[in-house]
């Protein structure tokens, strides 16, 4: 989704940049945590006011286009001391995926199982949601990724409908392979999928299992609780999906 709007003319893009401050406040052992660290900004509430207030990054100022800045906010990333009044002046959608292929994904990149609900940030994004829908007096676009990967372009044009932006359909859902100066020091690990591709492509859903559960099964034990401890979240999250 990053470079998808960053493949626009009139957008530039913050990669996670809470993510030093997270690791650096929490200890947790991600991959490169020392070098992410030293990359990064770890004062969450600088990060928050330059998140904020702005400016955006360098490559748009000047260029005379309409404006747009695409934050990707990490829910796993989110610090109490922060507090919410920096959240007011952006425009917020919530991006969620189901919670098989979040933690197939995510144990695959951590090469561990020993994760819990908390590390992939499904519950942090259930309540920031609620938060934030009650800030605004209404419920924020929820795209569901398996339903966006199926119709790509009728998804953006309706988001950029909402959001009262050019839809730029063509240039979002084609990019040029490879990396980006706006690119994370952490994408070295993480991105290897995200360099190689040119374009949105859907992801094939196995039959279900006998847990009822598409490719539930597949995982250990342990790792399919943590699936079940996501899941209400993300059905919830789900039941205010954009629809196209």
């Amino acid at each position: 989704m990053m470079r998808a709007w960053e493949n626009r003319p009139d957008c530039v893009v913050s990669d996670e940049p809470f993510y030093a401050a997270w690791l650096k406040a929490t200890g947790a052992d991600h991959p490169m945590r020392d070098e992410v660290i030293a990359s990064g900004e770890t004062d969450p509430k600088k990060i928050a006011q330059s998140m904020s207030e702005g400016p955006p990054p360098d490559g748009l100022a000047g260029s005379g286009a309409v404006g747009v800045w695409y934050q990707k906010h990490m829910c796993q990333h989110w610090m109490d001391e922060v507090g919410h009044d920096w959240l007011k002046p952006l425009t917020h959608v919530f991006l969620i995926r189901d919670p098989v292929q979040v933690i197939r994904s995510y144990t695959k990149a951590r090469a561990t199982f020993d994760v819990c609900a908390e590390d992939v940030g499904l519950p942090q994004q259930y309540a920031l949601f609620e938060t934030i829908s009650a800030h605004l007096g209404h419920r924020p676009p929820v795209i569901d990724a398996q339903a966006f990967l199926a119709k790509p372009t009728e998804h953006l044009s309706a988001l950029c409908a909402h959001l009262g932006i050019p839809s730029y359909a063509d240039e979002m859902t084609h990019w040029p392979a490879g990396h980006r100066d706006s690119d994370g020091v952490w994408a070295r690990h993480w991105y290897q999928s995200v360099w190689a591709s040119t374009g949105f492509k859907e992801v094939p859903v196995s039959e279900d299992d006998a847990t009822g559960r598409p490719g539930l099964e597949s995982l250990p034990v342990q790792a399919r609780q943590v699936v079940e401890d996501c899941r209400p979240f993300y059905e919830k999250l789900k039941a205010h999906q954009l629809r196209c």
